[in-house]
């Protein structure tokens, strides 16, 4: 999972380089020995990436890799350079796989053996996959073959291609059986939740199983309640915890598309569809340029943006800037690659020149509009450090913390958790009448909070309002009607109890604890 910290993550930080890898490895115009590097970059990015087991990249990869061959030019030459490196990260797989299998386990020399053998494996084949690639790109450099030469091994290699993946095809119809019957199992596999009793073993082979399921089904309610303009950016949350049937507690639907019906509605999808299919056309054009080489930075750049999006559909990538920022990064590349059409004058008549354009007040404009949006940035941003520092110091500097949360409320107007964060931290030091005012003002920002609803029904018992107490765990049960703390301490109330707070917040980070003082 490192250094990313999310096992799919993880996978797709080498993936999204993967692409730009194979292209560059194929492309005419590269240098050979830069062609060899890459290939051999490409079988360790693409061996790498399988040691975070990632199901989600497992179903994307195919379909990039068709994406691949259907829009990047050169098909042929890359499907010859995929061979070597496919070839090469095959013949690694056990090896990375019993990393897998010896983690499992408890043996410390035994993860040790297995990581030192697929680090020496993987970098082996790598070489001999760079070292085929670097040879062939060498002899087509230094010795080009004459056009006639060129066009019959292009032939041939048509023919190879096509005759592989009809044979191909029909080997992999043998080998999964009735297509309808293993379809039927798939999705049986992905409606029905986690397996538990698969143990331990590589996820690859784990089947479907998630509670993806459930996020979906709970997106599409949410959206035909708000077709048009959503519920707004991260409030999926307080959907899931009142419709969800998983014990999971998704801030987002873990998929990209959902994501944006769910939270910007019809209007915010479309403007997200427009911008997407504007870079996608400048990136095509780019791909379909006269120079051999902007196409293939071109279609390397866009295949990576690809693979982020395709992959994004089963995973919440949208969180991770460290994918997010270099996918836009690299569609913008492609974008800047597009070509420029430039008018030029007919026969003898001079030049027209293009009049004069308010250059001050463009730039003036501009500038305002990066100044407003940074600092809608900055606010957020710095809001949520001062939140971590907070959380950083409470133990020792209480006081300290405080100071900061309120500052990060004042920072991030329409986030709770500055308020939520203070209540916790004032409800460790025994202080009911800060923590009361802090999760007031978060239910102020977000009246569906459940968890602020939660505590404030607490500290209601303690303080010996009953009426309020029930009232308000009866919501936070309502808001959550999965949640077995809130409905244990609304018992306590029922039964004319007290809940114990203490007991109650170590309750709501492990299960076990009884939550009534009485």
């Amino acid at each position: 999972t490192e250094p990313v910290g999310y096992a799919n993550a993880e996978a797709a930080m080498w993936l999204m380089a993967l692409w730009p890898a194979v292209t560059l490895a194929a492309g005419k115009r590269v240098p050979w020995p830069v062609r060899g590097i890459a290939a051999a970059l490409a079988v360790v990015l693409l061996d790498v990436a399988l040691l975070s087991q990632s199901r989600g990249s497992i179903l994307a990869l195919p379909v990039c890799a068709v994406l691949l061959v259907a829009i990047v030019p050169g098909r042929l030459r890359t499907i010859a350079v995929l061979i070597p490196v496919l070839g090469a990260a095959a013949a690694a797989l056990p090896k990375v796989l019993d990393v897998g299998d010896a983690l499992d386990g408890t043996d410390v020399g035994a993860v040790r053996d297995a990581a030192g053998a697929v680090t020496s494996t993987v970098l082996l084949l790598a070489l001999a996959a760079g070292v085929v690639v670097a040879l062939v790109a060498a002899w087509e450099t230094l010795r080009p073959p004459a056009p006639a030469t060129a066009a019959r091994v292009r032939k041939a290699w048509t023919i190879v291609v096509v005759a592989g993946a009809i044979v191909g095809a029909a080997g992999g119809l043998v080998a999964i059986g009735n297509p309808v019957d293993r379809l039927d199992s798939a999705w049986h596999s992905f409606k029905g939740g986690y397996d538990d009793n698969t143990g331990s073993g590589s996820r690859l082979t784990s089947g479907l199983g998630s509670n993806r399921y459930d996020f979906y089904r709970v997106s599409l309610d949410v959206f035909a309640d708000h077709p048009i303009l959503g519920v707004g950016a991260d409030n999926f949350f307080q959907d899931y915890l009142k419709r969800g049937d998983s014990t999971e507690t998704p801030r987002n639907p873990h998929n990209l598309a959902l994501r944006t019906l769910v939270q910007t509605g019809i209007v915010g999808t479309l403007l997200l569809l427009t911008a997407f299919g504007a870079a996608l056309v400048a990136g095509w054009r780019a791909m379909r340029g006269a120079d051999p080489l902007t196409a293939t930075v071109a279609g390397g750049a866009v295949l990576a943006f690809l693979y982020w999006v395709v992959h994004g559909m089963t995973d919440w990538f949208w969180e991770w800037a460290g994918l997010g920022a270099p996918a836009f990064a690299l569609l913008g590349l492609a974008c800047a690659l597009a070509p420029r059409r430039v008018e030029e004058p007919a026969g003898d008549a001079e030049p027209t020149r293009a009049p004069a354009r308010p250059r001050a007040v463009v730039l003036v404009l501009a500038g305002a509009a990066l100044v407003i949006g940074a600092l809608a940035i900055a606010g957020p941003w710095q809001a949520e450090r001062d939140v971590e520092q907070a959380g950083a110091v409470f133990a020792q500097r209480p006081f300290a913390s405080y100071s900061r949360l309120d500052r990060a409320a004042d920072l991030d107007p329409f986030s709770d958790r500055p308020a939520l964060i203070e209540g916790s931290i004032a409800l460790r030091y025994g202080d009911l009448a800060r923590a009361r005012t802090a999760f007031e003002q978060a239910l102020d920002r977000n009246p569906r909070g459940q968890y602020a609803t939660l505590e404030l029904g607490a500290i209601a018992s303690v303080q010996g309002d009953r009426a309020r107490a029930l009232a308000l765990l009866r919501r936070a049960v309502a808001l959550a009607p999965r949640d077995g703390t809130a409905q244990e301490a609304l018992a306590v109330v029922r039964e004319g109890g007290t809940v114990d707070i203490a007991a109650l917040n170590r309750r709501i980070l492990s299960a076990g604890q009884r939550i009534t003082s009485g």
